[in-house]
């Protein structure tokens, strides 16, 4: 089968660029072409919120043969790309909607392809809708989406949001599947503790990825002190870029008397040292008060890293609760410390005896392909 797949690669950084650069893996293993086509030009550095959008790291994740012709200030090149797209004769393809960003580029692409190129257009919508309220996003979700054949999401709450945009659209529901990228990184914990200067014996709590108010590091910060109370010699790790204002964060910490339990790596953390911070740690939090699918969660499952998550998206059917991991109520500090307290002291029969990716129920890369093109495994076929 001929597939074009449409998204951000390295040098781009982040989950998204992660989980292109596996889905063109797992697609050529299959036997499909694929023409892979990323981006010249991502987001103007004006309008990221990050320090940069490309990926410092010295080891990193790379797609096979990756084809950088759209430029996202460049309207030529989405003219350009189309045709080339159209030259290919495809029979499927896969275009990732996260951003309202992507909105005008997007909208003329799908008007594009389902006017002049006999195939389907599927779509992979990591967010419907942003998790900050946006006034026009649902709009602009609705005007660029309207194209698709079909579209795949991560969560029953993601098609339902679908749903209400496009009542009749074509929606597959898939577990995002595992990350296993950064296991072969992964060290034995003594190694990995001395590589980030933490002793053995320090209960070590990790929240790992971009800082945004939807990710609930306020809540866990909250939650802290009566995590203390039980383990007084817990140490939070945040290894991750602040998007938000990072002072009123240091003011929090310092309100709460736990400067010397937080310590922060503010920082975009580079594909080789990944493996490093899920090995140093007991447990990765993951506090979101809204989320439709986590890499961050499903890279800590693929390294063997238990997990503690709010009950929101797609977290309560990746997470078997008390197996390979923990699930409590979103924004509620209490329930979190409580969950915390209780990894340590009772575990998690499954955490220390499963191998990497064992710790994965559902989702894998197979199912996300038949979703995507309706086509079972080879080996099912």
């Amino acid at each position: 089968m001929k597939v074009v797949l449409v998204g951000p690669v390295h040098p781009y950084r982040g989950g998204i660029a992660h989980y292109t650069a596996t889905l063109d893996r797992e697609l050529r293993a299959r036997g499909e072409q694929v023409l892979l086509v990323s981006f010249k030009r991502q987001y103007p550095q004006w309008l990221f919120p990050g320090r940069s959008d490309r990926d410092p790291s010295t080891e990193p994740i790379k797609a096979a043969e990756p084809h950088y012709w759209l430029d996202s200030l460049n309207p030529l090149t989405w003219l350009s790309t189309f045709g080339r797209i159209r030259r290919y004769g495809p029979e499927i393809v896969i275009l990732q909607w996260w951003s309202a960003f992507w909105a005008p580029h997007w909208f003329l692409m799908g008007a594009l392809i389902r006017s002049f190129v006999a195939c389907r257009l599927v779509y992979i919508c990591h967010n419907v809708l942003p998790h900050e309220s946006v006034r026009g996003h649902a709009f602009m979700a609705r005007a660029v989406l309207r194209w698709g054949s079909r579209f795949v999401v991560h969560s029953e709450q993601q098609r339902d949001q679908l749903l209400t945009l496009l009542p009749r659209a074509d929606v597959v529901v898939r577990n995002m599947p595992t990350f296993d990228l950064f296991a072969q990184q992964c060290r034995p914990k003594p190694e990995a503790r001395e590589r980030l200067g933490i002793p053995m014996g320090r209960p070590v709590i990790l929240f790992f990825g971009i800082v945004r108010a939807y990710k609930g590091l306020r809540d866990l910060l909250y939650a802290l002190p009566q995590v203390r109370d039980c383990l007084d010699e817990a140490l939070l790790l945040v290894a991750g870029e602040f998007w938000e204002d990072k002072a009123s964060y240091l003011a929090l910490i310092r309100e709460l008397g736990i400067e010397d339990a937080v310590r922060i790596d503010d920082r975009y953390v580079p594909d080789e040292e990944v493996g490093i911070y899920f090995s140093a740690a007991d447990l990765l939090v993951a506090p979101y008060r809204q989320v439709t699918g986590s890499a961050v969660v499903q890279a800590a499952l693929g390294s063997g890293c238990p997990v503690v998550a709010t009950d929101v998206g797609m977290l309560s059917s990746v997470i078997r609760h008390a197996e390979n991991g923990l699930l409590v109520p979103p924004g509620d500090p209490r329930a979190l410390a409580e969950a915390i307290v209780a990894f340590f002291r009772e575990g998690i029969p499954m955490a220390a005896e499963t191998g990497t990716g064992e710790l994965q129920p559902g989702g894998s890369w197979a199912s996300l392909i038949e979703a995507l093109t309706g086509m079972p495994d080879v080996a099912e076929r």
